[in-house]
């Protein structure tokens, strides 16, 4: 797997500071895409166990809320086994103390749950280290620069942990709190 850049102090990709890796390779190629020269497999360098390093020891404050993994296409069957010892390796070293969303173009009902759950052997354990999943493709003309950690109007925010707990398969999203305000007389 090759990747385009690691972004540090990123507050454009998920909740808080985070640490973004974009990943390159993308077979989407949605109109109006911000990232159209990561779709080239070959695009940026070779991702590593030293990026991986690099990514763990970056994480570390406390006010870094997580990760982020972005591109190109992270569910892509050809980077799926890329991204996996770094979940990995994010798990074992944070646990739950730093969330890890994914964007994503494919559908997370349709295309991962339906079809690459079955087909990919890492889509299961990549599944299970996910937080959130941002899924569905950049559409151009349902562009929405209001919406929070959204391109388009279509994509939708996914809780994967708990989306994989119903037993109905009903899809559990991801709303932004809102911020709590406390004022004093004093």
């Amino acid at each position: 797997m090759n990747y385009a850049d690691i972004k540090l102090y990123d507050a454009a990709n998920g909740p808080g500071i985070r640490i973004s890796l974009f990943v390159s390779g993308c077979t989407h190629r949605c109109k109006g895409c911000f990232n159209e020269e990561a779709w080239d497999f070959c695009y940026g360098k070779p991702y590593t166990e030293a990026e991986t390093d690099y990514i763990i020891e970056q994480l570390a404050p406390d006010y870094i809320s997580g990760l982020t993994l972005l591109g190109g296409e992270p569910m892509d069957p050809h980077n799926q086994p890329g991204i996996l010892p770094l979940l990995r390796r994010v798990r074992e070293t944070y646990g739950s103390r730093k969330t890890i969303w994914l964007f994503t173009g494919y559908l997370f009902d349709r295309d991962i749950i339906g079809r690459m759950l079955s087909e990919i052997a890492e889509t299961k354990e990549i599944l299970s280290y996910l937080d959130v999943i941002m899924d569905g493709p950049f559409i151009e003309e349902q562009k929405d620069l209001g919406a929070y950690f959204r391109g388009s109007s279509n994509q939708r925010a996914i809780l994967v942990q708990e989306t994989l707990a119903q037993d109905n398969g009903e899809l559990v999203f991801w709303e932004p709190q809102k911020p709590q305000y406390v004022y004093s007389a004093t």
